[in-house]
């Protein structure tokens, strides 16, 4: 992947077919995509969310589900505390069980980084930040840029940005290239090495599934390593038939670039059963490549209560009680 926002837009233009990128001629191109047929969609994951599997793969796909979450606080009232306690329960999440697997990152505000870096150590459980003035991300590129740069240099492993929403609506795709293209830019450190970039694309404000499609192409043509559905701000969030919407796309993706892209579902998501519709999903729609913490995501603090629960049920059958795991309600988005 690009490295510059010049590198980006170089790419786009050779995928393309134009010697200039211009908004008409990336307007014509996402226009120029297959519509998503709604009803289609719809039905097609009410299937998916039926589907039954064996327990040996429900204790399988419960211990996946965890490797796959991105446990996150992203209140006003953070503290260093809250975040160090929030570190220690990705790293012990059963104290009963040393087998858990651990989630595979912790999510939480720019400044608070350098607490869960320190915190995680040098633990495989990476650190992720959001940036780019999350939620609305309604500020200057100056400022979303400070950001990210912000949170790379604390140890951010990952960057969580959000994009101008209103100027995709308003038909400013270029503008929303470049503005990802150039946070790609930034996630850079200066020893080469770079911050993974999931690209937030608040799909309950893109109202179409077709602007979903268009906007997890738009991301992925600006360099993004992640497309996610939602910041959990505003509802609706993390649905199954958006998710599948995104899935086909990198999936599309992938057959044309040869470049692999991933999906992050976030907020609404908190149960086991829930977790396992979209792993399933994932499977049948974009293929087992994607069913790794490399390339899938759960942004849902409250579901590894549950999948903890869940996993101990199937270990001894019997539930712990209410208050067997820690209460996540505060960090849940």
């Amino acid at each position: 992947m690009s490295t510059t926002s010049g590198d980006a837009a170089a790419r786009a233009r050779d995928l393309l077919g134009v010697s200039r990128l211009t908004e008409s001629a990336l307007g014509r191109w996402l226009h120029g995509l297959p519509g998503v047929d709604q009803v289609g969609a719809d039905a097609r994951a009410a299937s998916l969310s039926t589907r039954s599997i064996k327990a040996d793969a429900k204790a399988w796909a419960v211990d996946l589900a965890i490797s796959m979450i991105d446990l996150t606080t992203l209140e006003g009232s953070d503290t260093p505390g809250k975040v160090r306690g929030l570190a220690a329960r990705a790293l012990v999440p059963d104290p009963s069980d040393p087998t858990t697997p651990r989630p595979a990152a912790v999510c939480v505000y720019g400044d608070m980084v350098a607490t869960a870096r320190e915190a995680l150590g040098d633990s495989a459980v990476r650190v992720a930040a959001v940036a780019t003035a999350f939620p609305s991300g309604r500020a200057s590129m100056p400022v979303k840029l400070a950001d990210t740069r912000d949170a790379v240099a604390a140890g951010a492993d990952e960057i969580d940005m959000v994009i101008d929403r209103g100027a995709f609506l308003a038909g400013r795709h270029l503008t929303v290239f470049e503005q990802i293209a150039a946070v790609k830019a930034a996630c850079v450190r200066p020893d080469g090495s770079r911050a993974r970039l999931k690209v937030i694309l608040e799909t309950g404000e893109l109202v179409t599934y077709d602007n979903v499609r268009r906007a997890s192409w738009l991301a992925m043509l600006a360099g993004a390593d992640f497309v996610k559905t939602s910041t959990g701000k505003i509802s609706p969030a993390a649905t199954l038939p958006v998710t599948l919407v995104m899935l086909e796309a990198v999936r599309d993706w992938r057959e044309w670039t040869g470049d692999q892209v991933g999906v992050k579902p976030a907020g609404g998501i908190r149960t086991s059963k829930d977790a396992v519709k979209f792993l399933v999903t994932v499977n049948e729609v974009a293929g087992p490549d994607w069913l790794d913490p490399h390339w899938f995501r759960f942004g849902a603090s409250s579901l590894l209560g549950d999948l903890v629960l869940q996993r101990q049920r199937i270990r001894i059958g019997a539930y712990s009680g209410a208050n067997y795991v820690a209460d996540d309600a505060p960090s849940l988005y």
